[in-house]
């Protein structure tokens, strides 16, 4: 019998857990098109009460109905269609693009050395540039959680990789999806990605 993978855990506290929880949503949906399975762990997650002040409450259960009523194939054929294309997608999911206007530019270049001194980097099976958003996304959730590359990183740390690194585009890229007419899902999921990184921008300047 082959050894189990230990899986290192280190306290997070509450909030934080639900930061890093969100982003690795964000990362999941952003990564493929969800399948049946991550379709109804979303739906089923627990919805936040819309009494609480701000929009986040409202965006978050919106994005769980959307969750239960989307049908597995229908979302492949929008992420193909919206973020995939033929010879070039609708929505560039690249920080490069967006920052310089081409892919694998001086950003990635940058980003690569930044995630090297934090202790991460892309996963040997991984298809994405590290400057996609679903894998920005997972180095937040990195930093929040920690893990194999060590404990959860401080706040300062948080705070200068999400400006450098998702602050800049990220808000173009939800606009650009949200405006698109192929978007149905994914403008449900844009709009929690805008309402999710302006209440982080907020918090993280504190």
């Amino acid at each position: 019998m082959e050894p189990a993978p230990i899986r290192v855990v280190h306290r997070v506290d509450p909030e934080d857990r639900a930061r890093a929880n969100f982003y690795a949503v964000l990362a999941a949906l952003y990564a493929d098109a969800p399948d049946p399975a991550l379709l109804r762990a979303i739906a089923a997650a627990e919805p936040l009460p819309e009494a609480e002040s701000g929009t986040l409450p409202a965006a978050w259960n919106t994005l769980l109905a959307a969750c239960q009523a989307m049908d597995a194939e229908a979302a492949r054929q929008e992420y193909v269609d919206l973020f995939v294309g033929t010879g070039r997608s609708e929505v560039n999911l690249h920080a490069s693009h967006w920052l310089s206007g081409f892919m694998m530019e001086k950003p990635l270049v940058a980003l690569r050395d930044e995630l090297a001194g934090l202790g991460l980097g892309r996963q040997p099976r991984s298809t994405l540039l590290e400057d996609h958003a679903a894998a920005l996304f997972e180095a937040m959730r990195a930093l929040i959680e920690g893990g194999e590359h060590g404990p959860p990183k401080d706040l300062a740390t948080q705070a200068g990789f999400f400006e450098r690194n998702l602050a800049p585009w990220i808000d173009d890229c939800c606009n650009a999806i949200t405006a698109s007419p192929l978007a149905n899902f994914y403008l449900r999921v844009a709009q929690f990605t805008h309402t999710f990184m302006a209440v982080e921008r907020d918090s993280l300047a504190m």
